[in-house]
């Protein structure tokens, strides 16, 4: 796998790089397979609303272990009625935003292809964002040599990336349901509850909002914990204005939204 990832890594040291950088495993490990072999990238890291202010740090700080060429690129979300309104096809909008700007601005300062790291396990979900990296021509290494999250791990740390073991970190619109409007005041709150959790010592956990009420999602493992912590959680998160704070028995799991909407079309790069 790692040989047909850097094989295929060297088709474009003519062209050059354009990397969407979020700075989470995926990206780092594309990063700093790029920047060893002296292939040309720039990393390009998105700075928008629906992103939480630590990821942009810890995108700043991943590029400089790498000594890359790293830039931000300002993307408003809320400009656009389909991404806020919040539909199923809501991740298919947003991406082909964000993705047609960094094509225009890697076509403009000529900084190579578009590429990104979607990875294999990325197509056995619901993921209608992969339809507009599909039209737009933005490349995926990772997906195309089949390389999986795991494996994508298990390279980073192999190259001591310190991003090897970091929670995936999805947009926080994934946080509230379909259809629920998505507004700047329920971002600020969900990234405040999530600080919080973290600080109280569960690094991967999720706070599913739904109008006044927040559902805590921590590792199985760690569900006895949180409910110990009932009192400092509830006082907390009701300061942030929810009226109810739950606790969700079924633990932490990505696309928790997805499944309670049925969502489970598979959507796939060619």
């Amino acid at each position: 796998m790692h040989e047909s990832l850097t094989a295929l890594l060297e088709d474009f040291r003519e062209t050059g790089v354009c990397l969407a950088f979020s700075g989470g495993v995926d990206s780092a490990l594309l990063l700093a397979l790029l920047t060893d072999r002296g292939i040309p990238v720039t990393a390009v890291t998105f700075r928008t609303a629906l992103h939480p202010q630590g990821d942009m740090d810890n995108a700043v700080k991943v590029a400089r272990e790498r000594g890359a060429a790293h830039r931000f690129v300002d993307v408003n979300e809320f400009q656009d009625p389909a991404i806020l309104q919040n539909p199923p096809d809501r991740c298919y909008h947003c991406k082909h935003l964000l993705f047609e700007t960094l094509c225009r601005l890697a076509e403009k300062e000529g900084l190579g292809i578009p590429m990104d790291g979607t990875n294999a396990d990325d197509l056995q979900e619901y993921r209608p964002g992969l339809r507009a990296l599909k039209e737009l021509g933005v490349r995926s290494p990772l997906a195309e040599c089949g390389i999986t999250k795991a494996q994508v791990r298990e390279m980073a740390a192999e190259l001591g990336l310190s991003t090897a073991s970091r929670p995936s970190s999805p947009c926080m619109a994934t946080r509230l349901p379909y259809g629920e409007t998505i507004t700047p005041e329920k971002l600020r709150r969900i990234e405040a509850g999530e600080g919080l959790l973290k600080e109280l010592g569960f690094p991967v956990c999720r706070l599913r909002v739904q109008g006044d009420l927040c559902r805590i999602e921590v590792p199985k493992d760690q569900i006895v914990r949180a409910a110990e912590l009932h009192e400092t959680l509830s006082e907390r998160l009701a300061a942030l204005g929810f009226s109810f704070v739950t606790l969700d028995l079924k633990g932490f799991r990505s696309g928790s939204y997805d499944a309670a909407a049925g969502l489970v079309k598979k959507e796939a790069l060619p």
